[in-house]
């Protein structure tokens, strides 16, 4: 049985091509618990060493220290043996005297705050400031992030903005990164979107996407970049306490991915390889992007992509009501396989 390909994905017609797997780098901004720098780094190094040269990244995570660290554990590295994106929408500053940093979740930040900044300038502004932050010329992704209370300054100057930039040949690929699916669908029916990244949308416990930004997608040529593969934790490890988007999994969501992972095991088959797998049944799906603390969790999930799962066990997943019976299965000869190529 044919494994996954590591060939490169064109994201629609943007010339930009990304590996299948990549690396979310929210962890590297502490996400939840601080990360010691020497492990960020190793995680970054495990990533390349993998194949795995597809780093996302914005300012929002750590409110820097992601850009920051990434673009240390990337210096030296040859700018085109890797692919790397960011986002806008969020400008930093520096905090006021007497102001805390908001973490929104990361801890042991540096002293930023956000500022939502949707404006050309902004945009620019925003732009310039992850560039310094990386170390970098150049990035070859840019999404306008977490968007989807802000759609009139999104339509009347944030993404004319990036379209400007992509015009200009700044940027190469441009396009919006949300866990709205239905949000995403209607900015990829009305503007000339290259790629979207979807958090959490399109899973083994959530078909929201299929249903609405999947089949646009397809339509009009634009790729699809999945994030929350495992819907935050809840898909690696079903364990009372276990995340799913981002808060505490309801006991009905966490009985159903206890049953998945039941069935997986019938298999010979990590849950995890499993939900990292299934995204790719969609033919508009380029690549996923997984976040990992540690060089071990960069490893494992590089090895969980290339474990070999028999068409049986997504047969089975339907048969016994653990997925619907339309969904577009990742089938090992089907004809969107990871390992049928690009």
């Amino acid at each position: 049985m044919r494994q996954p390909s590591s060939a490169q994905r064109e994201l629609g017609r943007s010339g930009v091509t990304v590996p299948p797997l990549g690396l979310g780098c929210a962890p590297l901004g502490n996400l939840y618990r601080a990360v010691p720098e020497e492990q960020a780094r190793a995680v970054v190094h495990t990533a390349l060493a993998a194949g795995a040269g597809h780093f996302d990244t914005a300012p929002h995570y750590g409110l820097g220290l992601s850009e920051e660290r990434l673009g240390r554990a990337l210096r030296g590295r040859d700018r085109d043996g890797y692919t790397l994106s960011t986002k806008v929408g969020r400008r930093l500053r520096p905090l006021a005297p007497g102001e805390e940093a908001a973490g929104e979740g990361f801890v042991d930040t540096p002293a930023r705050a956000r500022v939502r900044d949707l404006s050309r300038d902004g945009i620019h502004a925003t732009l310039q400031a992850s560039l310094e932050r990386l170390g970098v010329d150049r990035v070859d992704i840019v999404y306008l992030h977490d968007v989807e209370h802000h759609l009139r300054e999104v339509y009347d100057t944030g993404f004319p903005a990036l379209a400007e930039l992509r015009a200009q040949g700044a940027v190469r690929a441009i396009g919006f990164g949300m866990n709205h699916s239905d949000v995403l669908a209607r900015l990829v029916d009305d503007l000339d979107v290259d790629v979207v990244l979807c958090a959490g949308r399109w899973t083994l416990l959530e078909r929201t996407a299929l249903d609405d930004l999947l089949p646009v997608c397809a339509r009009r040529g634009t790729s699809v970049v999945v994030g929350g593969v495992y819907n935050s934790g809840l898909l690696a490890d079903p364990s009372p306490g276990a995340r799913y988007d981002y808060a505490p999994a309801p006991p009905a969501l966490l009985h159903r991915a206890r049953r998945l992972a039941a069935v997986c095991a019938e298999f010979g088959v990590p849950l995890k390889a499993a939900a990292l797998r299934f995204p790719f049944g969609h033919p508009a799906v380029a690549a996923a992007v997984v976040g990992a603390a540690t060089p071990g969790e960069m490893a494992e999930n590089a090895r969980l992509f290339t474990q070999e799962i028999p068409d049986a066990l997504w047969h089975t997943l339907v048969a016994r009501g653990l997925l619907d019976p339309d969904l577009p299965l990742p089938l090992a000869h089907g004809p969107h396989d990871p390992g049928a190529g690009p």
